[in-house]
C-alpha cells in the first residue's frame, strides 16, 4: 500500500461509546501510519471517563482535537456551529473529511462541499454507525431523516458501512448509494482476544452499555424482576455505563425493590467490567455493529444478545442462539437458562471466540478504510483497490437478504 501521507479530519457529534471507540482506533492507526489526523466533536457530551479518552487521543493527532457545541437534534444552532466548523476545517486544509454518525456526517459533507466549491479538493466520507438508519421509515421522523440522508448522499464521495445489515438498511430506507461504497467490519486488537475470567464473587449478570432505551437496560431490569417473581430470589447484577435515561432506570430498580440485587456503576473499561459477572447481557432493540458484542466474545465471556443489526454477522453459524429483540419473555427465558446451565454457557463462549479474530481485526479495519481514502484521492495501488472491492462486492451481495430476514423476524 502506498505511504503517501494524507491530512484526515474525523467529525462526530458524540465522542462516547462504540462510535468513538471506532474513531479512536482508526485515528490512532492512521497517525501511526504517517498521516496527519484531526478530530472534531461535541464539547457538551461525555463523562469524565469519556473526556479522559478524548484527552488521551489528542497528543497522537497532528491536526489536534477541536470541541464545539453540537446539538443532537436538528436546530437553528446547527447553522452557527456549521459556520464555526467551516472556518476551522478550512484552515486545516484536509484531504479527507470523514463524518461519523448522522450529525457528524452532515457537517463533514456540507463543509467538504463548500470547500470543494472554493478550490480545495476534499473527499467527503460518511459512516452512519446506525444513526438515522435506526428510525422507522413509516413514521414522520424517519421519513424526514431518510430524505435528508438522500440529499446528503449526493454530496458524498465515499460510504463506509460497519455491517452488511447497515448497508442493506441504507439501500432500503435511503436508496442505492451513488458514492464509492465499502463494508468494513469494526475490529479489535490482538490483546483483546485473551480470555477474561470472572471474579470469585462475580454477580450473575452484567449489563454494559449506554443507558438509553435503544440499548435495552429496561428490558434487562424487567427480566431480572421476572426471575425473582418466579423463583422468589432475584439474580444479582451489575449495570455499567452512563446515558440520558440513567435516573429513570435507577428509579425503576427502586420501585421494583431490586436495589439489593442490582448495582449501578459509572462507565468502566469493558475488560474490567467483564470480571464483575458470570454472564453478559446485551438486550439491544437496534444496533449497527456493536463493539461490546465483539469485546465480550473476544474476552470469552458467556453472552446473551439480541438478533439486531450486524450481531448475526458476528455470531455466524451460531446466530440461532440470539434472542428476539424487545421480547421480554424470551430474554427472561434465556437468562434463566444461563443460570441453570453455566457449563454450557462457558462452552458456547469458547466456541464463539474461536471464529472471531480473523474477521474482526483493527488493523484490517484501518487498512480497508485508508485504502478507500486513497482510491478517492487516486493514489491507491490497483491490487489493493481490487482486493477491497472484491470483499465489498461479496458483502453487498449478501446484504439485502440479511436485512430482509432480520426485518421479518
Amino acid at each position: 500500500m502506498t505511504t503517501t501521507p494524507m491530512r484526515i479530519v474525523h467529525c462526530v457529534r458524540s465522542p462516547i461509546g462504540g462510535i468513538f471507540r471506532h474513531i479512536r482506533d482508526l485515528a490512532t492507526n492512521q497517525a501511526e501510519a504517517g498521516h496527519d489526523v484531526g478530530l472534531i466533536c461535541d464539547s457538551s457530551t461525555g463523562s469524565a471517563f469519556d473526556n479522559e479518552l478524548v484527552a488521551d487521543l489528542e497528543p497522537k493527532l497532528a491536526l489536534g482535537v477541536t470541541r464545539v457545541p453540537m446539538q443532537r437534534q436538528l436546530t437553528f444552532k446547527d447553522l452557527s456551529a456549521t459556520l464555526a466548523l467551516y472556518r476551522h476545517v478550512r484552515d486545516l486544509k484536509p484531504h479527507i473529511l470523514h463524518g461519523h454518525g448522522a450529525k457528524g456526517g452532515a457537517y463533514a459533507r456540507l463543509i467538504g462541499s463548500v470547500l470543494n466549491l472554493t478550490g480545495q479538493k476534499v473527499s467527503r466520507v460518511y459512516c452512519p454507525h446506525g444513526g438515522s438508519l435506526h428510525y422507522d421509515p413509516n413514521r414522520l421522523e424517519g421519513r424526514i431523516y431518510h430524505t435528508l440522508e438522500g440529499i446528503l448522499g449526493r454530496l458524498t464521495d465515499g460510504l463506509i458501512f460497519v455491517s452488511d445489515y447497515e448497508a442493506a438498511a441504507y439501500e432500503s430506507k435511503v436508496g442505492h448509494p451513488k458514492a464509492l461504497t465499502r463494508i468494513v467490519y469494526n475490529g479489535l486488537t490482538q490483546e483483546e482476544f485473551s480470555p477474561v475470567p470472572a471474579n470469585e464473587d462475580a454477580a450473575d449478570f452484567l449489563y454494559i452499555g449506554m443507558l438509553r432505551d435503544l440499548k435495552g437496560p429496561d428490558l434487562f431490569i424487567e427480566a431480572l424482576y421476572n426471575i425473582r417473581l418466579k423463583n422468589g430470589i432475584a439474580p444479582t447484577a451489575h449495570i455499567v455505563g452512563e446515558g440520558p435515561d440513567e435516573a429513570r432506570y435507577r428509579n425503576m430498580v427502586k420501585k421494583l425493590d431490586m436495589e439489593n440485587a442490582i448495582t449501578f456503576h459509572g462507565a468502566l473499561p469493558a475488560r474490567e467490567a467483564f470480571k464483575l459477572a458470570r454472564n453478559v447481557v446485551v438486550p439491544s432493540r437496534a444496533e449497527a455493529m456493536p463493539y461490546i458484542i465483539l469485546e465480550t466474545v473476544a474476552a470469552q465471556r458467556p453472552l446473551i444478545a439480541t438478533r439486531v443489526g450486524g450481531v448475526p454477522e458476528i455470531f455466524g453459524r451460531y446466530a440461532n442462539r440470539l434472542v428476539e429483540p424487545g421480547h421480554i419473555g424470551k430474554l427472561t427465558l434465556a437468562m434463566e437458562a444461563a443460570l441453570e446451565t453455566p457449563a454450557k454457557m462457558e462452552q458456547q463462549a469458547e466456541e464463539l471466540r474461536g471464529c472471531l479474530a480473523e474477521t474482526f481485526s483493527v488493523d484490517l479495519m484501518s487498512d480497508r478504510i485508508t485504502t478507500l481514502y486513497q482510491e478517492l484521492r487516486g493514489i491507491a495501488p490497483a491490487d489493493a483497490s481490487a482486493q477491497v472491492a472484491a470483499g465489498s462486492d461479496l458483502a453487498t451481495s449478501r446484504a439485502q437478504s440479511i436485512f430482509a430476514r432480520s426485518s421479518n423476524r
